[in-house]
């Protein structure tokens, strides 16, 4: 196994130990003094500091993003690791059982190893370029749907009315009507790990950043799928909006983006 990946999941694990303690013990007297997202803030500092304490430990000249980092997506000879410990984390706080841990890792502009942690399940997703998806050591092939009318769908887009908002409805709207069904259910990481192992058929996504996806994109496509951005091409990093799915479903998808209505 790759041994980046193998930090990987050191990391994304000992990470999600530390979330599932203070997600059990959130009642505990010693932080009912504390808001919701002060306490939110609290372990996502501490699992962040024990995955780039393992990270550094074993590569101490690599370069490290988190969510609070931008231009992740630019060449550098040097290794980047992208991290984002805790997707979603208002389910987190609502005490919904579904975020994840993720981190990737790019070397030379490709995206070279993924991990995608749902902590709460005990589902961790693997890829490593060229070698793969894993779901707890099962390779994983994505879904087979054929018909956008059969595929479900997710997404991360808002369904609120709103001035800004009309256009990503209108898409979702366009979509909405030709699929099965859409899901949205707040993390982005699990939603294209779901689709890398065929329990979603398709993803819509927008204004995404690079912590959000880097992994899930890597697992999608070692999954022998497809991740574009809304030409059909791969310039998502820049612009963060996001189609994904097999050849067939991602084809369809794109075809009833740029219908006019």
């Amino acid at each position: 196994m790759n041994p980046m990946l193998n930090i990987a999941i050191r990391a994304a694990r000992q990470a999600g130990n530390i979330i599932t303690k203070y997600y059990d013990t959130a009642d505990a007297t010693e932080f009912k003094q504390k808001g919701n997202h002060d306490l939110t803030n609290f372990v996502e500092m501490k699992a962040k500091r024990k995955i780039i304490d393992i990270i550094f430990k074993s590569y101490p000249n690599h370069i490290i993003f988190t969510e609070n980092d931008s231009q992740i997506y630019q060449k550098n000879e040097q290794v980047q690791w992208i991290i984002n410990v805790l997707d979603d984390n208002v389910n987190y706080i609502k005490k919904l059982p579904h975020f994840s841990i993720t981190i990737a890792t790019r070397v030379k502009g490709r995206s070279e190893i993924a991990v995608v942690y749902d902590p709460m399940r005990n589902e961790l997703f693997c890829a490593w370029r060229g070698h793969g998806t894993q779901l707890n050591g099962y390779r994983l092939r994505g879904s087979s749907i054929r018909y956008l009318d059969e595929a479900i769908l997710s997404t991360n887009a808002m369904f609120t009315e709103h001035e800004s908002n009309v256009s990503t409805i209108d898409t979702f709207q366009k979509l909405l009507y030709r699929c099965a069904d859409f899901r949205r259910s707040g993390s982005v990481a699990l939603d294209l790990a779901y689709v890398a192992s065929g329990r979603l058929d398709g993803y819509y996504a927008i204004n995404l950043k690079p912590h959000d996806f880097t992994a899930g994109d890597l697992l999608v496509r070692e999954a022998g799928g497809l991740v574009t951005d809304f030409s059909g091409d791969n310039n998502y990093f820049f612009s963060g909006n996001i189609i994904a799915g097999n050849a067939r479903i991602v084809q369809s998808m794109l075809t009833q983006i740029r219908t006019k209505q």
